[in-house]
């Protein structure tokens, strides 16, 4: 066992607040990941705040982590001491279901995913995440971080990008594709980043204009406001695909009239409360409703190549861990270009 220290929510919509938190020894297929940086992910703050149900509490959040290994265990083949890599959402799952030997950990129907923070590993012991300065991970669950990519603007796309990066491939986002992203914040700019890279036609809905111009240098071909109802007469009829960030309720037929026929849209925001849909704005013209979680691990370590590949990383706000709870609510007030991320040498 090893004690690093961390920051941690003590109670539920607590501030956090440093505190040191137990380590397992380094067993025989694992890597101890001396953290470097750590994205704040919305899912974070909604984890925190109880916004999704009972949660586990001290809890050290973050699932956006990286950093470089410092010790692996004697049965470690993939990993060893200096490789760059990095941990996303997940550190464990069953290992022998459907999902997870097709590379679907994240859709694990055994034991289920284990998470990276707010979950108990196979011992019955709290996993706590990247708000920290060590972590320990089975070799299986960590990703090799490519040279190519600095590690603070990495960082994000262990969660942020790989969360756009699936639904993007699965969807077939890329040359002669009309692709819309619905939200321009910390995954929203990464789909803008990704969908652009794959050769689709982007198009940012956003609720303003605000941030028009950061969209257009990030890749998008067009960006429409939300909250003019010209938008949605304009663009009827108009996208393949539109993948929705949005963490908050939406009118969902509204949406859905901007797809083509057969069209889909996607959800990877996940709003805390149940939302309203009228099946008839699904049947007419044979839409398809979909949902998307993060993506596996070899996925996500083919998402990390081709970002370095294309020379993507995220907009990132570099901050120290004392400023965690006022980057909290900047979060919750749109107020990031477009992702924090943690300096852990802070910590």
């Amino acid at each position: 066992m090893t004690t690093v220290a961390a920051y941690a929510a003590p109670a539920a919509k607590a501030p956090l607040e440093r505190t040191t938190v137990e380590r397992r020894a380094v067993g025989e297929h694992d890597v101890l990941i001396d953290i470097k940086f750590a994205g704040i992910c919305h899912s974070d703050i909604h984890q925190v705040r109880e916004g999704w149900g009972e949660a586990i509490f001290p809890m050290v959040p973050g699932h956006e982590i990286a950093g470089v290994v410092s010790e692996v265990g004697p049965g470690v083949t993939r990993y060893q001491v200096g490789d760059r890599v990095g941990v996303g959402c997940m550190v464990d799952s069953c290992r022998e279901c459907e999902n997870c030997k097709a590379g679907r950990e994240q859709y694990c129907t055994g034991s289920g995913m284990v998470g990276t923070y707010n979950a108990l590993d196979k011992n019955g012991e709290p996993t706590y995440g990247g708000y920290s300065e060590k972590i320990v991970v089975d070799e299986n669950y960590v990703v090799r971080i490519p040279d190519g990519l600095a590690l603070d603007v990495a960082a994000p796309l262990l969660c942020a990008g790989i969360t756009l990066y699936s639904p993007l491939k699965r969807w077939g986002a890329g040359p002669g594709k009309k692709v819309a992203v619905l939200g321009m914040g910390g995954l929203g700019h990464m789909g803008v980043k990704i969908a652009h890279a794959l050769g689709a036609e982007v198009t940012v809905l956003s609720q303003s204009l605000r941030k028009k111009d950061d969209g257009l240098k990030l890749g998008a071909d067009h960006y429409h406001a939300t909250s003019d109802p010209k938008t949605f007469e304009e663009l009827r009829g108009t996208f393949d695909l539109i993948v929705s960030t949005v963490s908050a309720p939406l009118d969902f037929g509204a949406y859905l009239s901007l797809l083509r026929t057969e069209g889909t849209l996607a959800n990877v925001g996940a709003p805390e409360e149940p939302v309203a849909l009228n099946l008839f704005s699904l049947l007419g013209g044979g839409k398809t409703l979909a949902g998307s979680m993060i993506g596996g691990i070899a996925e996500t370590q083919e998402m990390l190549d081709f970002c370095a590949a294309h020379g993507i990383g995220a907009e990132i706000e570099l901050i120290g861990a004392a400023e965690i709870n006022e980057a909290y609510e900047r979060v919750l007030n749109s107020d990031v270009r477009y992702r924090f991320v943690i300096d852990t040498a802070t910590i």
